[in-house]
C-alpha cells in the first residue's frame, strides 16, 4: 500500500524516520528537537540491530537525516535534489567529520529512486566524504512500513489514504444530541427492519467477517437512532444527518478507486471524526454505531 508521504509535515516525516531507525538500528536512536539541525535529525551510537544487514551491521556513530519533498512523484534524479545534496548535505557531513561526530550516514527521502541513481548518489557521498552511507528512498520506506505495521498505526498514516472531507461538526452534533436524548424504550424493537444485506455487502465489497463481527453487534442500537431522528423536536438533527450522508456519499463516489473494501471507508470516516474532534474520545463506540447505522440503513454506500 502506498501512503502519500508528501502530505506529511516535515516534523511528521522526521518522526516516521525515527521510528524506522529504532527498529533497524536500535532503541538508542536519539531524535533532535526542531530547529537548525546541523545536518542531522537523529543519531545512533553503537552496533545497529539489522542495518545494513544482520550479519554485518554498522557499528559506530550513525547520523540520520530526513529530507521530505511535498511534491508527488518526485525523484532522486530531480535537479533540486542534486542541489540539496551538493549545497546542504555534503557541507553538513564535512562539518560533522571535522568534529569527529560521524562514521556512517543515512539519508531518508520520500522521493522515488532507481537502481542506477542509487549507486550514483552513494558513490557521490563516498567520493566526497569517504563516509559509508545509504540513501533510503520511498520504495524502501514502503517495505519497512509493511514490515513494521505498528509504525503506520502510531503515525496514523491511514489518514492520508482517503481524502474524504465533509462537515464533521454536523455528525458531532448528532452524536452528542443522541447521547443526551431521553428516548423511550417502549415500542422499540431490538431487530431493525430487514435488509438484503448480503447483496449490499457484495456490491460494496464489504467483507462478511467485518459485518458479522463489527456491524452486526450494533444492530440493537439502530431502532433507537431511528426514533431519535424521527422525533419532531429533532428536526434540526435530521437535516444535519441528511446533509452529512449526502456529502459523504458524493465523496465516496469520487474516491471509489482509492480503497478496496468498504470497511476501510467506514474506518477512515471514524478516524476522521475522532482526529478532528478530540472531545468525542469518550464516545468512540457511538461514532462507529452511527456509521454502521448509515451503512445498514442504506444511507451510504451503493444500493441495488
Amino acid at each position: 500500500m502506498r501512503y502519500p508521504l508528501e502530505n506529511l509535515t516535515d516534523k511528521e516525516f522526521e518522526d516516521l524516520v525515527a521510528l524506522i531507525c529504532e527498529q533497524i538500528l536500535g532503541m538508542g536512536t536519539i531524535v533532535f528537537s526542531e530547529g537548525t539541525d546541523g545536518g542531522k535529525d537523529a543519531r545512533f551510537n553503537g552496533k545497529a540491530n539489522t542495518f545494513p544487514s544482520s550479519t554485518n551491521p554498522w557499528n559506530g556513530k550513525i547520523i540520520i537525516q530526513a529530507k521530505l519533498c511535498h511534491r508527488p512523484n518526485a525523484s532522486c534524479s530531480d535537479s533540486d535534489f542534486k542541489g540539496i545534496i551538493n549545497n546542504q548535505v555534503l557541507p553538513a557531513i564535512h562539518k560533522l567529520q571535522d568534529k569527529n561526530e560521524i562514521d556512517y550516514y543515512l539519508l531518508f527521502t520520500n522521493r522515488k529512486l532507481s537502481g542506477i541513481q542509487d549507486t550514483k548518489i552513494e558513490d557521490l557521498f563516498e567520493y566526497n566524504t569517504n563516509i559509508e552511507n545509504h540513501l533510503i528512498a520511498l520504495e524502501r520506506i514502503e517495505l519497512w512500513l509493511k514490515e513494521f505495521p505498528f509504525i503506520v498505526k502510531t503515525m496514523n498514516l491511514n489518514k492520508l489514504l482517503l481524502p474524504i472531507e465533509f462537515q464533521e461538526q454536523d455528525i458531532k452534533d448528532i452524536i452528542i444530541g443522541f447521547n443526551n436524548a431521553d428516548i423511550k424504550q417502549s415500542g422499540l424493537s431490538e431487530i431493525p427492519k430487514s435488509r438484503d444485506i448480503s447483496n449490499k455487502n457484495e456490491i460494496n465489497n464489504l467483507s462478511k467477517d467485518y459485518f458479522d463481527n463489527s456491524i452486526k453487534k450494533n444492530l440493537i442500537h439502530f431502532e433507537k437512532i431511528n426514533r431519535f431522528l424521527e422525533e419532531g423536536i429533532n428536526i434540526e438533527f435530521l437535516r444535519k444527518y441528511e446533509n452529512t450522508i449526502a456529502d459523504i456519499n458524493d465523496e465516496i463516489l469520487i474516491h471509489r478507486q482509492e480503497y478496496d473494501r468498504f470497511e476501510e471507508v467506514i474506518n477512515y470516516l471514524y478516524q476522521y471524526i475522532l482526529v478532528n474532534n478530540k472531545d468525542l474520545n469518550g464516545k468512540r463506540a457511538l461514532i462507529r454505531i452511527f456509521f454502521h447505522y448509515m451503512y445498514y440503513n442504506c444511507d451510504i454506500g451503493k444500493n441495488e
